[in-house]
């Protein structure tokens, strides 16, 4: 398998998370080539991979897919057996739709709960636009929870793309320390239990570049 996912700062890079936490879980072998965010020379480079000038970026030989949930769709259809979607028409008809929600919604959460897995933020961020992007979030996790989530921990009980993009949310909520309900809470642990986003946060961690527009409480 010849596959390469092109990444961002893995402290900060939400976006990134996604795709590569998505590939860990299936147990696809990637080759990994990470480029600083923010940089004089990062769209130069970024451009090298992919046409959006954008991470992350999913090269499979002559195929080039960027943005992170069509990198999730050409995964599920390309390794059908792993079942990165749900295999009930009506659990995978809402996977999608809370997925893509998920990649088109919940702005304010984006700007005033940036991800940060270096800090620990308790408070910070609670603007009333952000309470309500938490608040959709959290019932949708209960409703994907309650309807689908027999059989596993995740939102539709076994591992699919919509963790994969809840993923980086869970890491906001235990940064900003975000008071969370029995359900959500359980699912933010096994989220963060996964030995892939142990091994994210301890690379995000282990980084030492600052982006200070992603640093708001410094």
């Amino acid at each position: 398998m010849d596959l390469t996912l092109v990444i961002g700062n893995k402290n900060y890079s939400s976006w990134s998370l996604r795709p590569w936490l998505l590939l860990k879980q299936a147990g696809v072998p990637f080759r990994e080539v990470s480029v600083s965010l923010y940089t004089e020379t990062s769209g130069a480079e970024i451009r090298k991979y992919s046409p959006s000038g954008k991470v992350p970026v999913l090269i499979d030989g002559k195929i080039t897919v960027w943005e992170s949930l069509a990198i999730g769709e050409y995964l599920a259809e390309k390794f059908p057996h792993k079942h990165l979607w749900p295999t009930d028409p009506a659990a995978r008809a809402m996977a999608r739709s809370v997925a893509t929600e998920m990649h088109a919604g919940f702005g304010a959460l984006r700007q005033h709960m940036s991800m940060n897995c270096r800090k620990h933020l308790p408070g910070k961020g609670r603007t009333p636009e952000v309470l309500k992007d938490i608040a959709r979030i959290t019932a949708l996790w209960n409703d994907c929870r309650a309807r689908f989530g027999k059989g596993g921990g995740f939102l539709f009980g076994k591992f699919s793309v919509a963790d994969a993009m809840y993923a980086p949310v869970a890491l906001r909520f235990m940064t900003y320390a975000v008071e969370l309900d029995p359900v959500c809470a359980a699912y933010v642990q096994t989220i963060t239990a996964l030995p892939a986003i142990q091994q994210w946060v301890a690379d995000a961690r282990a980084e030492t570049e600052v982006i200070p527009q992603f640093e708001p409480y410094a």
